[in-house]
């Protein structure tokens, strides 16, 4: 049994992997936002445990942890949580682009770094639910696209850094996903939302499980999930 600290867990592709892993009787932990939050995902998730520290603040995770038991090892540490605001260049605020840089970016960073030697513990797996986004920018998704793109370079540098420690990285990129953050998305594209469109969580969780069961001989580096509709 593997321990695993999910963001992202209460809904979309967090919440699938949760509860794949959950299912097979594995040690989780989840990191919620807020006290609020945490209740309610270890009412979602029973036996569970939670750790609060809001990603929109990365700079404060450190002194978060500081106040709460962490587990002793982390076999994977999976970075599913993310926000997204769409917008043109030329219309775009810096507070829509510092918020998802540090929600989507800075925020995997340090909760990378503060939860790092737990991993080197346990040799473990670091797992970056990136997307399609994160390979190519569209019009009006530039922020998040540069999000993306940089949680890319994120990943890639880390797998160089820890390879020699045995930690292994995998960024998944998902094409359109059918959970809350799709539909807010349409919702801001003006398009009506039809999530039988779209690629169930589940099978992105099939993808990122799959990465982190690979025997020990072999890594999975980057992987596209494309809707198959």
């Amino acid at each position: 049994m593997g321990t695993h600290l999910i963001t992202g867990a209460g809904s979309g592709i967090g919440a699938a992997v949760a509860r794949r892993l959950a299912e097979r009787g594995e040690d989780l932990w989840l990191l919620a936002r807020n006290a609020v939050r945490a209740k309610e995902l270890a009412a979602q998730f029973p036996g569970a445990r939670t750790l609060v520290g809001d990603l929109d603040h990365p700079e404060k995770l450190s002194w978060a942890f500081g106040q709460q038991p962490l587990p002793d090892r982390i076999d994977s540490l999976v970075h599913s949580a993310g926000v997204i605001e769409l917008g043109t260049v030329g219309d775009l605020p810096a507070k829509s682009w510092q918020r998802q840089l540090a929600a989507n970016l800075v925020a995997p960073a340090e909760l990378t770094r503060l939860l790092l030697p737990l991993v080197r513990v346990a040799q473990g797996h670091v797992v970056f639910v990136n997307s399609g986004a994160g390979l190519h920018a569209n019009p009006q998704w530039g922020a998040y696209a540069a999000s993306k793109h940089g949680l890319k370079a994120l990943a890639d540098s880390l797998r160089g850094e820890e390879h020699d420690n045995g930690v292994r990285v995998t960024s998944v990129y998902p094409g359109r996903t059918a959970t809350p953050m799709q539909a807010s998305t349409h919702q801001q594209e003006g398009k009506e939302y039809d999530a039988s469109r779209w690629i169930d969580p589940e099978s992105v969780a099939t993808a990122i499980i799959t990465a982190i069961d690979l025997p020990r001989d072999a890594e999975i580096n980057d992987v596209s999930v494309r809707p198959g509709r």
